[in-house]
């Protein structure tokens, strides 16, 4: 008797994309794509609310480039990060992380060349002029800067960190879209010390997958705290952004899929209106429609003077205390370094405006509703 193989983290499934489109519109400043993945015949399922990670391979140009800042033939046969060996080319392709450099590779290359600024920055207490001077610098920056550090391949390969999967939010409900599962993908790509740079996973789905032909190795993240409220009736308020409307999009998919009753409100940010409003025409029939109870939007460079969605949170302030009331599950998702302490501190600010409580008690009132779960990030 045989059985389906288990795709996980140590085997995922190899995947085939069924679509592929641009989000933003020609002038937008920023790459945003929709990409529609099929798990036919995988067996793999998922909820709304978990992460769908992608094993990528690294740039082609970036790999050949590093080969060749090395003088190192692409067969040549090095160490893999757990057991086995693979010819070099193969290796920083699939295996190995070849974009920003670690505190290992860093140290040879100082051991190496005995350069004075690279062996001061690793001292423990120069550890955030590190962070600093890491920012936009790669591997092939360090060969190319300091071509009297010479290494074997298999040396080298041996100083680099293991190639992860990256996670993307599930941007669809499998009970809207059987066998598929949807990614919001914003392709990085900048430009640092003098060379163009990407992003590994954003530019390996945008640039190198081909529809219905490569193979995209996937597997399924369960996150287990970041769920629809079980009662269909509960009322839902949703935080999400540029990249961080896509659980969003999956919950309200869920919630029309399952006739949940409950009232849904949706801020939604970006830069312009005009080029930058993803899945508009989507969440503008969920309003005709009423899966959608609210829809407030802020684009930050429609106007002279900043608006973000902690803005429109402030100004809706006095019904967003109403819903919460009511009993409404609060979400956000995006950009935690900025956006989410901003939304933070409004959600603590409306508590003590519109629900009368001082500083401290607006912080329990907060503690309160995450460990309600009724507040998840």
């Amino acid at each position: 008797m045989t059985t389906d193989p288990v795709y996980n983290r140590k085997n995922p499934f190899p995947a085939k994309l069924l679509v592929h489109r641009m989000l933003t519109k020609e002038g937008s400043l920023k790459d945003t794509r929709h990409f529609e993945i099929s798990l036919e015949g995988s067996g793999l399922e998922y909820e709304v609310g978990d992460a769908l990670a992608v094993c990528p391979t690294n740039c082609p140009e970036l790999v050949d480039e590093i080969i060749t800042a090395l003088g190192a033939s692409p067969d040549t046969m090095v160490p893999l990060p757990k057991e086995g060996e693979a010819p070099l080319k193969e290796a920083l392709t699939k295996n190995y992380v070849v974009t920003q450099p670690n505190g290992k590779l860093i140290a040879a290359v100082a051991e190496k060349t005995g350069d004075a600024e690279l062996t001061a920055l690793l001292e423990k207490e120069n550890k955030p002029k590190l962070t600093e001077w890491l920012w936009g610098r790669e591997v092939i920056d360090l060969l190319l800067g300091y071509p009297d550090a010479k290494f074997e391949p298999a040396e080298f390969a041996l100083l680099l960190r293991k190639l992860q999967p990256r996670l993307y939010s599930i941007a669809s409900s499998i009970k809207a879209h059987p066998g598929e599962v949807h990614l919001t993908v914003a392709a990085v790509r900048y430009h640092s010390h003098g060379r163009d740079r990407k992003g590994v996973c954003s530019t390996y789905l945008c640039d190198r997958v081909d529809i219905n032909s490569t193979d995209v190795p996937v597997f399924v993240q369960t996150s287990h705290g970041f769920r629809i409220p079980t009662n269909p009736d509960t009322p839902m308020i949703m935080v999400g952004p540029g990249t961080g409307i896509a659980p969003f999009r999956a919950f309200l998919e869920e919630r029309k899929a399952i006739g949940a009753q409950g009232k849904n409100w949706l801020f939604f940010g970006e830069q312009r209106r005009d080029f930058d409003y993803l899945y508009q025409e989507e969440f503008e029939s969920y309003l005709e429609e009423g899966v959608l109870t609210r829809l407030d939007t802020a684009f930050s460079r429609d106007q002279e003077h900043k608006i973000y969605v902690q803005d429109r949170m402030k100004e809706n302030a006095a019904e967003i205390w109403k819903w919460l009331e009511q009993g409404a599950h609060f979400y956000v998702c995006g950009d935690a370094a900025r956006m989410a302490k901003d939304v933070d501190a409004a959600l603590h600010k409306l508590v003590e405006t519109e629900g009368g409580r001082s500083e401290e008690e607006a912080v329990v009132f907060v503690k309160q509703l995450r460990k309600a779960k009724r507040y998840q990030r």
